[in-house]
């Protein structure tokens, strides 16, 4: 795809507004930076790894949008602070929060350390915590916004990622209680919980892994992976004045797979078809690499 993005909602949508989203040098970080951008809004894009934030920026610019680059563990307090601190010196205020940055590994609970359970927490519950609560204690409880915290399918039990799921569980419950906390302060709080979604998060997994998440599109209801356009479609409509009565929710995005019940397999079928928004979307590798076996 060539061009710009092309987003159901209204152009201009945000113009004058700043986004900050965590986790934005890639996968559904980097897509709604781009849907965001093409809708108005100036983003600051906050990661680990400033070669993936200055491409994402110089994306952007090429097709006319603003933004800038912060890097920052958001793991890290004193980190979080002062990233919060300097988007807000240069943009003069955070209108809306995209809590997206996060990670796992594919392990059983007994195969678990107490390290490896602690990095994952930290950065999937212990990491949102800290930006959600900087970018309202030093802009937001004052002019209000909006923040989306991104979690995951982590409905009636995650297997071989239970320390994410035990995070993503928690960070729910944080965007319960946020909603009503900071309420008063015009401050909305929402989740977005992505499922099967095919982006470069895919091409991070150990062999083992990526074999077992190729056979998951053909056991869902839509018979198909979903895209992180159709994620970021989730998170940006959070952010618009049309969910303006939305608050301490969770908008799944998930093609139904947590209602699928034992003894039931759903007819196979070819016609869910994605929606195609980002014009710089590019299939994982791990598909690339299904699609060649297939064919040989």
């Amino acid at each position: 795809m060539t061009g710009r993005y092309r987003s159901v909602f209204a152009p201009e949508l945000f113009r004058g507004e700043t986004f900050l989203v965590t986790g934005g040098g890639s996968g559904i970080g980097r897509c709604t930076a781009h849907e965001l951008s093409a809708l108005g809004a100036t983003v600051a894009l906050v990661g680990r790894r400033a070669d993936h934030l200055e491409s994402v920026r110089a994306e952007l610019a090429e097709v006319g949008g603003a933004a800038t680059t912060h890097m920052c563990d958001i793991r890290e307090e004193e980190q979080v602070r002062m990233c919060v601190a300097g988007i807000l010196a240069e943009h003069g205020r955070i209108d809306g929060l995209v809590n997206n940055a996060g990670g796992q590994f594919s392990a059983p609970l007994e195969a678990i350390s107490q390290k490896g359970w602690e990095t994952v927490v930290r950065t999937n519950l212990t990491g949102g915590f800290l930006m959600a609560r900087e970018v309202y204690s030093q802009s937001m409880h004052k002019a209000g916004g909006r923040i989306v915290n991104i979690i995951a399918d982590m409905w009636n039990s995650m297997p071989l990622m239970g320390h994410s799921g035990a995070a993503r569980a928690g960070m729910l419950n944080l965007t319960q209680t946020a909603a009503i906390e900071w309420a008063h302060r015009g401050v909305r709080v929402n989740a977005v919980a992505p499922g099967w979604i095919a982006s470069s998060g895919f091409d991070t997994y150990d062999p083992e892994t990526t074999a077992r998440i190729r056979s998951l599109a053909q056991a869902g209801p839509l018979k198909r992976f979903g895209n992180e356009a159709e994620v970021s479609a989730a998170i940006v409509f959070l952010m618009t004045p049309a969910a303006s009565f939305i608050s301490g929710s969770c908008i799944r995005v998930d093609g139904a797979v947590p209602n699928l019940k034992p003894g039931y397999s759903p007819p196979d079928h070819t016609t869910s078809r994605a929606y195609e928004g980002f014009h710089l979307a590019k299939a994982p590798r791990m598909m690339d690499a299904a699609s060649d076996e297939t064919q040989q």
